[in-house]
């Protein structure tokens, strides 16, 4: 007669530590919700470069309840984003948290990725019924605030990298760009990368397409906004029905995982670019395997494919659903499966890949 085997007994300091752990995250959980109102509010941008303030001070100084506030500001220091002063009962944002928390044209701004964090956060329900039925959720059925916090969670890296270092990167791209060249920006969003080529590159004209409306209104809204209308258009457009011109260089800023069929992506970018063109890929920085992407970073960027990019791609025709951490090879095997003959990595960031291909 077969006997049950025994369980293993526990281990308590380990339980402890798993305890410990898990206190730590309701925190950072709760915490996202708290760095939205902070920065919707204007909390972080009055308190940076002012010194120590109470809660009435900046009650004052942001128009909002002192008792919310006093609240508000002991949740942040407890986290550490603030620190506190006993003896005077007063609070300062650190200089070095302002330049992360505050300023939007800091290379480190995180706010907005909080934004993107909290509004993926409530679309939960969708994403766990599609987790019973297989389904994909397509971006457009997203929170808002996933469309405004990820063009301000990537727009910092793009601002800091594109122009200074990853075009330099590639092979010719630049001097065709100072010279005059015509370029798809695809999967544009809300047009940041669009907008920040342009700016760079006056003698070249730019098409931003995604298939997103909502996206290109407010993308054709701040390109007329910064006086680029002549040069820059935004069109609705998927990865596989973008035309209207043969261009020199096509790009895609992390977005390439989230297609449902990018190998037929690959192809139809094939098509639509020069015989001397070239495909900036720009996608999450990831290794090939599990285990290399077990860190930090990783960890954001499987969390984000769970709630975002997956269901992305399985909401379209194919649904490969790469996911954000498809790593390198595997985006090599899209593209060369594309039609692509040369592939290389030009670039990276600790937060992005930055690939070059070419026909």
């Amino acid at each position: 007669m077969a006997t049950e085997a025994a369980a293993p007994a526990l281990d308590e300091a380990k339980i402890g530590e798993f305890v410990h752990q898990v206190l730590g995250e309701m925190g950072a959980t709760l915490n996202a919700a708290l760095v939205v109102i902070g920065d919707k509010l204007g909390l972080y941008e009055a308190m940076a470069e002012a010194g120590p303030l109470g809660p009435g001070d900046l009650a004052q100084r942001t128009g909002t309840s002192e008792r919310y506030v006093r609240e508000w500001l002991n949740a942040q220091a407890a986290g550490g984003y603030v620190e506190y002063d006993p003896a005077e009962k007063t609070y300062t944002l650190p200089p070095e948290h302002a330049f992360v928390l505050s300023n939007e044209n800091s290379p480190y701004f995180m706010a907005g990725a909080f934004e993107l964090m909290a509004g993926s956060v409530r679309d939960e329900p969708k994403i766990r019924e599609a987790f019973r039925s297989g389904a994909g959720v397509g971006w457009h059925e997203h929170d808002h605030g996933v469309f405004d916090g990820c063009e301000r969670f990537f727009r910092p890296g793009y601002a800091a990298n594109l122009v200074s270092s990853w075009i330099p990167a590639l092979d010719g791209v630049e001097e065709k760009l100072k010279g005059g060249a015509i370029v798809a920006d695809v999967g544009c969003g809300h047009g940041a990368s669009t907008i920040l080529m342009a700016e760079a590159y006056p003698n070249s004209h730019f098409i931003g397409f995604d298939y997103h409306e909502d996206s290109i209104r407010q993308a054709r809204a701040r390109a007329e906004a910064a006086g680029l209308a002549d040069r820059v258009v935004f069109d609705v457009a998927s990865a596989a029905e973008f035309n209207g011109h043969v261009f020199d260089l096509v790009t895609t800023f992390d977005c390439l995982h989230d297609m449902g069929d990018p190998v037929g992506a690959a192809k139809h970018v094939r098509q639509q670019l020069e015989s001397d063109g070239t495909w900036l890929i720009v996608e999450p920085f990831a290794g090939d395997s599990v285990e290399e992407n077990l860190n930090p970073v990783g960890r954001v960027y499987y969390a984000a494919s769970t709630l975002l990019c997956t269901p992305a791609s399985l909401s379209q025709e194919v649904g490969l659903a790469l996911g954000a951490q498809a790593g390198e090879a595997r985006l090599r095997d899209v593209v060369t499966a594309g039609g692509f003959g040369r592939f290389r990595r030009a670039a990276e960031t600790p937060f992005n890949l930055i690939l070059e291909a070419r026909p």
